[in-house]
């Protein structure tokens, strides 16, 4: 393994835009969810003719897809991810909205068959609805509650509140409250693993929101111990949580 002060230049110095995790290759490992998103979205897709991606980051999964339906349009609201969004799928057909400014999103009512997003920030459920044609559907993978709190609660401390956040059950009801009706609810844990001290100040420079406050000098003293502990042969385990959700207008 790299001397540590070479692991955390390397980490520092990486590009972390977009939604792509290549960078972790060999360094960190994460168990997928068993039911595979992307397969499952692109089936949805093909049956549509209008859809719109929710927070869809620099268009890593949409650029996955095989086919479009003809009106096809994604927001995203941070610049970087709207300009790769925008390289990777306006030539494809895709129409990319910034909503950096928005507080709605900035479509008439009852525009899409079928609204999508891969780990949304804060689902805006009225609006999902108001968007969504009389039976069309919201499929999602959503980030679930305490995800990752392993590694951001050995920097933070524990987070009792926190950890009850973006529970499947609790979103279900705002759902339902909205006026849409729950399809499927799907959760799971996953195993994460880190293998050296760069993977982990990578993750944090990426999901800034894990650790807010995050900086090589402020947490000098737990990366140093979590690096002994790697350089030990013991990788620093963690859980991702996710949650599959389906709804109908």
């Amino acid at each position: 393994m790299k001397p540590f002060d070479e692991l955390i230049a390397e980490a520092t110095d990486a590009d972390v835009e977009g939604w792509g995790f290549g960078w972790l290759d060999g360094r960190a490992t994460e168990e997928r969810p068993p039911w595979g998103y992307a397969k499952l979205l692109a089936q949805r897709l093909k049956s549509v003719n209008s859809a719109l991606d929710l927070d869809t980051g620099g268009g890593e999964v949409l650029s996955e897809m095989p086919v479009f339906p003809q009106q096809m349009f994604a927001t995203e609201a941070w610049p970087p991810n709207i300009a790769k969004a925008r390289a990777r799928l306006s030539s494809r057909g895709v129409t990319i909205v910034d909503t950096s400014q928005a507080t709605t999103l900035p479509f008439a009512d009852a525009t899409f068959e079928l609204v999508t997003a891969r780990h949304p920030i804060a689902p805006d459920w009225p609006e999902i609805y108001r968007v969504l044609k009389s039976g069309g559907r919201y499929f999602a993978q959503h980030v679930g509650p305490a995800s990752a709190f392993e590694l951001i609660e050995y920097f933070l401390g524990p987070l009792p509140v926190e950890r009850a956040l973006r529970h499947p059950d609790k979103e279900a009801q705002a759902a339902e409250a909205a006026g849409l009706q729950i399809v499927d609810i799907q959760s799971v844990r996953c195993r994460m693993a880190f293998y050296d001290i760069g993977a982990v100040v990578w993750i944090l420079r990426k999901c800034v929101w894990w650790v807010p406050d995050f900086s090589v000098d402020k947490y000098s003293p737990q990366l140093k111990a979590l690096d002994a502990q790697m350089r030990g042969g013991t990788p620093f385990i963690a859980y991702s949580s996710r949650h599959l959700i389906e709804a109908r207008r």
